[in-house]
């Protein structure tokens, strides 16, 4: 019974004895079929497609999933989850159990992850023991840019000189700036700022390249320093700085190098490491140092396989060289003179690596299998062979020939084209397998099965539908992580697996088709992406290509590559002196991309606190007193790289540790604790009684170890001039005289100063 088809059956029964006449009764029967959890839900569809922007703020719907079960109560009702197995172990998205709204949970960037896949699996409320029939759907999410990089100069300073001859329209240099955002938002423009007034020099807007504009005065002005902007194209845009010094020099190198040897030359494979591939010559007609030449291979030499010589232009061999790897090679030649600034000239020199036969010939495949009919007329194709020789020219040319064996009469091979016919009418019954070696003239054989013809059966299999393994992230790129192996009880062609990946790898693996050997392709980097998983398949060479997979879940293992950074630099921070002992004073923090041990940080004073007068804590980095500070004995401790200065460092807890410094500039601000003291606690003045008014008598002077308006000091006399005899100046300390002296009136004035 299906309930889904029809959940309720009306029956009518009848019931007759054997009498003469017959009697009947009929009864009415209904049978009501009851539920079962035998229908998994069904996703509308299998594969969702969302955009979102990545400044989209947690919370934020991205799409809805809808999945219908088509039993009753439980069994029918669909509550949905993200695979958290499979994909977004980082839980950036979350998913509403009832409704199936897909929210975000977590900040994007799209700098860092541009494209995520979600499963999300629908799971109804069965009571099997796996807790109720589920289906899967994927979910693909593309993040869209927004403006939130700005670009980035290779350096924040250039230096760089030219010729006070140099001609407007010269190059001095190309400035560089990238912008990690995407599409218009990561188009750079550049401009001058500030420091050309008189407009002696352009920048392309677009490349970055500043030219002389005017003719360059050394006397007039030696030396410019440019500001120059590099802008993206956002709204609003946003801008980073740099600055560049542009020197005059007043010696003249104005003739460039120029190369009078061939930019081609010709060597055989088989030379020995150092043999003399080509002499570069390059001529500067400049005297001295200005035209004295050295050589240099910009690019095309990544593989090491030349060596030049850089002061007499010799180019050797630096590796065994192979026609068959690389027949030819381009370098491209710098010539440098010696001058200042220094003029260059490049040219490619193409190498040809001649061939030389030392390559075998090699079937394509070691055993050929196939099939023919029996009882048809001689002349019969039955297979073609091939061989492959890497050699070039006449060297790569190649002839088939079949060698002696059982039945080898009955077939005839095509010595040019490798292909087998037969030659005489072929009988199953008389003999059902033939076994023929072949091979191309004096080098490699190949044998060659003939059967019956095999029905595609099977399917390859893998030995587990699942691996999950761990690597880390320091593993070398083309390393082998896991040799996969399928079966295909087939035969033949349709026996033979070939292994692919599927789903994206972003780039970092790929698999061996004959071997099933996953390798790295690229460096791996924990802190980039610290999980794939993606799909292997075997599949058989048939035509039908019957196939299998396997879910492949690669861990990545953090390995001790970051150094923990600091936030800044360079701080600064402030304390009042008198505070007690143990009194924070700033907190520095500095982080770190590992995980584990790798990533815990600790904080310590590197060197220079021998009076131990500062302490920090070594877990959160707080910098504190360790004891009393007096501004009046020293107003600053630098914490500085060089001697008699302290360094903070913060070092990771990997094997080996890794650690960064930054520089502490720790101000002691100061307290009004200390009162002015006079030079003098007594001042005695001896005048005569006849000096006019206005005359000066004397000036006090008073000192105070604070500082700023603390120690700012007033004078006031506060006692014995009661008659207004004399006037004291606030600020200088000058006492004057006010009023005629009387000596037979007053011998004697005794003044009480006050400094404040």
């Amino acid at each position: 019974l299906d309930r889904e088809r029809a959940d309720v059956h009306r029956l009518v029964v009848e019931a007759w004895d054997g009498g003469s006449p017959r009697r009947r009764g009929r009864l009415r029967v209904s049978v009501r079929v009851l539920d079962e959890n035998d229908n998994a839900p069904a996703f509308s569809r299998g594969e969702y497609r969302a955009r979102l922007r990545e400044d989209a703020p947690p919370g934020t719907a991205v799409c809805r999933l809808r999945a219908t079960d088509p039993d009753l109560g439980a069994n029918g009702e669909v509550r949905y989850a993200i695979n958290r197995r499979q994909s977004d172990p980082d839980g950036y998205f979350a998913v509403e159990e009832r409704s199936g709204v897909l929210r975000l949970r977590r900040p994007l960037d799209r700098e860092a992850r541009a494209l995520h896949r979600l499963v999300v699996e629908a799971r109804d409320g069965g009571s099997q023991p796996e807790g109720g029939l589920s289906a899967q759907a994927f979910v693909r999410i593309e993040i869209e840019d927004i403006n939130d990089n700005q670009p980035v100069f290779e350096q924040d300073n250039y230096v760089t000189s030219v010729s006070s001859h140099t001609q407007p329209g010269t190059e001095i240099i190309n400035v560089v700036a990238t912008d990690r955002d995407s599409g218009i938002f990561g188009v750079v423009t550049y401009e001058i700022c500030s420091g050309d007034p008189h407009g002696k020099f352009s920048i392309d807007p677009q490349f970055g390249i500043i030219r002389t504009k005017k003719q360059l005065d050394h006397e007039a002005q030696a030396e410019y320093t440019l500001h120059i902007a590099a802008e993206d194209c956002g709204s609003p845009p946003l801008t980073s700085l740099l600055m560049l010094t542009v020197r005059q020099g007043r010696d003249i190198n104005d003739n460039s190098p120029s190369f009078v040897s061939l930019p081609l030359s010709y060597v055989m494979e088989d030379v020995e490491v150092g043999f003399l591939v080509h002499h570069i010559i390059a001529k500067d007609p400049d005297e001295g140092r200005n035209g004295q030449v050295t050589y240099h291979i910009l690019s095309g030499n990544e593989n090491k396989a030349f060596v030049l010589d850089k002061i007499t232009g010799l180019l050797t061999t630096a590796q065994f060289l192979d026609h068959e790897v690389q027949e030819r090679y381009s370098l491209t030649i710098i010539a440098l003179d010696d001058g200042s600034p220094a003029l260059s000239a490049t040219q490619v020199l193409t190498i040809i690596v001649l061939d030389v036969n030392d390559e075998t010939p090699i079937f394509l495949k070691q055993l050929y299998e196939t099939a023919v009919h029996e009882n048809r007329d001689p002349g019969e194709f039955v297979i073609r062979v091939e061989a492959v020789d890497q050699d070039a020219g006449l060297n790569s040319l190649l002839q088939y020939e079949i060698l002696p064996g059982d039945g080898y009469e009955k077939f005839k091979m095509n010595s040019d084209s490798g292909e087998l016919v037969t030659a005489a009418s072929l009988d199953r019954e008389t003999q059902e397998v033939f076994n023929i070696k072949g091979t191309p003239s004096r080098s490699s054989t190949a044998q060659l099965y003939l059967n019956v013809l095999d029905e595609n059966d099977h399917s390859p299999l893998f030995a587990k539908t699942q691996y999950q393994i761990s690597v880390t992230e320091d593993l070398e790129e083309g390393s082998a992580i896991l040799d996969l192996s399928a079966s295909d009880e087939d035969a033949g062609l349709n026996g033979e697996v070939m292994y692919s990946l599927i789903d994206d790898t972003y780039g970092a693996f790929a698999i061996d088709s004959v071997t099933g050997s996953i390798i790295t392709t690229k460096a791996l980097d924990r802190e980039t992406k610290s999980q794939y998983t993606f799909r292997a398949v075997a599949s058989d060479c048939s035509t039908l290509f019957p196939r299998s997979t396997t879910v492949m879940t690669v861990l990545i293992q953090d390995v001790n590559d970051n150094a923990p950074k600091f936030e800044q630099n360079y701080y600064k921070a402030s304390v009042w002196e008198g505070q007690s002992p143990k009194t924070d004073i700033i907190q520095v923090f500095a982080t770190d991309l590992d995980s584990g041990l790798n990533g815990e940080t600790e904080y310590s004073i590197l060197s220079g606190n021998e009076n131990a007068t500062f302490l920090i804590d070594s877990a959160r980095g707080i910098l504190a007193t360790n004891t009393g500070l007096d501004y009046e004995n020293t107003s600053s401790y630098r914490f500085v790289s060089a001697s008699h200065h302290l360094v903070l460092l913060a070092s990771d807890r990997g094997t080996p540790s890794l650690n960064s410094t930054a520089t502490v500039l720790i101000t002691v601000l100061d307290v009004n604790d200390n009162p002015p003291v006079f030079s003098s606690p007594e001042y005695h003045v001896h005048v005569k009684e006849s000096i006019p008014i206005g005359s000066h008598i004397t000036e006090v002077s008073a000192e105070d170890l604070d500082a700023g308006a603390n120690a700012e000091i007033t004078y006031a006399i506060i006692s014995g001039n009661d008659r207004g005899h004399f006037c004291l100046d606030g600020r200088t300390g000058s006492v004057n005289l006010m009023k005629m002296l009387d000596y037979e009136d007053t011998m004697k004035f005794t003044l009480v100063i006050q400094a404040t």
